[in-house]
């Protein structure tokens, strides 16, 4: 089996190191996802990007600005938006964490059999015993 770029006869391709070539994947693919470029260049002219931020900062839903990561934040430092508690748009991604609501209401019918049970062994216990006659 022959690597077709390494083929006899044929030229190996170009280079990229040093001087980034045209042949460089970032220039080779230029023209391509021009809207997701778009959206990204249009993101870095948001509020507080060029100063940067910390590790864990997160960004308004509203106007694309920085927010510090403080759990007492309440409303966006640069346009005001109200910024939801359980809601942080990171660079990429957004994470909603919802509060748990509890398995008390998913556990309730195996309690119910439980004491079901429970009343059901006591009263044959109690029968059995001679406390019925």
């Amino acid at each position: 089996m022959t690597d077709p770029e390494h083929e006899p006869g044929k030229a190996p391709p170009p280079h990229s190191w040093g001087n980034i070539s045209e042949h460089h994947w970032s220039r080779a693919r230029k023209h391509a996802h021009r809207e997701q470029l778009e959206y990204y260049r249009d993101r870095s002219g948001a509020p507080g990007v060029a100063a940067g931020g910390a590790e864990r900062n997160f960004y308004c839903m509203a106007c694309d600005g920085v927010i510090p990561y403080d759990l007492e934040t309440r409303l966006c430092p640069h346009c005001g938006a109200a910024v939801e508690e359980h809601v942080k748009r990171y660079f990429n991604w957004v994470e909603i964490n919802e509060p748990a609501t509890g398995d008390a209401r998913a556990l309730l019918p195996f309690f119910a059999l439980a004491l079901l049970a429970l009343l059901a062994l006591t009263a044959l216990l109690w029968w059995w015993l001679g406390g019925g006659a």
